[in-house]
C-alpha cells in the first residue's frame, strides 16, 4: 500500500472519529441528502458535520465511489483494466498518447500513477500531471508548475484549478521534446 492510500485511509478513520458515524453510517448520511454532485456533497458535510474542505473532499470521493483507486481494490483491477475503462470505444485511439506519455515519463525517475474516473494523477510528493482523455478526439494533459514560458499550445488555468495549464492532444506525434520538456519540469517541482 502506498503511503498516499495509507493516508487516505488514517483520513477517513479520522473522519469517523470526529462525527461518531461509521463509514456505512456517513455513506447513508449522504445518500440521505439527496445530493448527487461531488461540490454540493462535499458543501453539505462541511456545513452539517463541521468537517474541513480536505475531510469532505475524501468523504465525498468514498462516498461517491469516484475515487477509483478504492474502487479497484473492491474490484481487484489492474492498471491496465482501469485503464481500458477509461480509453473505451472511440477513445480507443488515444490510448497510445497516454502509453507514449507514461513511458518516458518513467525515464524520469519514480512517481505514482493513481488512477481516476476518466484520467490517471501522476504524483510524487504531489500531483504534476493529470493524463486522459478530453472526449472521443482529444486528449488532455493538465501539468503542474508555475510560470512556463508562454506558447501557443499551453492554456493556463484559472487559479485554484487542479492544474496550472493544460495541452490539448490529438496524435501521438504531438507528444515532442517541448511537451516532455514541460513535463519533466513538474516532476522535478514535485519532488
Amino acid at each position: 500500500m502506498s503511503s498516499v492510500e495509507r493516508a487516505k485511509l488514517t483520513q477517513l478513520g479520522n473522519i469517523q472519529k470526529k462525527t461518531g458515524k461509521t463509514m456505512d453510517e456517513l455513506a447513508a448520511f449522504v445518500q440521505s441528502s439527496g445530493l448527487s454532485k461531488h461540490g454540493e456533497i462535499r458543501s453539505m458535510l462541511m456545513e452539517k458535520l463541521g468537517l474541513s474542505y480536505g475531510d469532505a473532499h475524501n468523504l465525498a470521493l468514498y462516498v461517491l465511489k469516484t475515487d477509483v483507486q478504492l474502487a479497484v481494490k473492491e474490484k481487484g483491477l489492474s492498471l491496465s483494466e482501469v485503464l481500458d475503462e477509461i480509453y473505451y470505444g472511440p477513445k480507443a485511439s488515444l490510448r497510445p498518447i497516454h502509453e507514449k506519455m507514461i513511458s518516458a515519463i518513467q525515464q524520469f525517475g519514480e512517481f505514482e500513477i493513481a488512477p481516476k474516473k476518466g484520467y490517471v494523477s501522476l504524483r510524487r510528493k504531489r500531483q504534476f500531471a493529470m493524463l486522459g482523455p478530453a472526449n472521443n478526439t482529444r486528449f488532455e494533459l493538465g501539468i503542474n508548475i508555475k510560470s512556463l514560458a508562454a506558447d501557443e499550445r499551453l492554456i493556463e488555468q484559472p487559479a485554484g484549478s487542479m492544474c496550472n495549464y493544460k495541452v490539448r492532444l490529438t496524435d501521438v506525434s504531438q507528444v515532442d521534446e517541448t511537451v516532455m520538456g514541460w513535463l519533466r519540469m513538474a516532476y522535478e517541482a514535485a519532488g
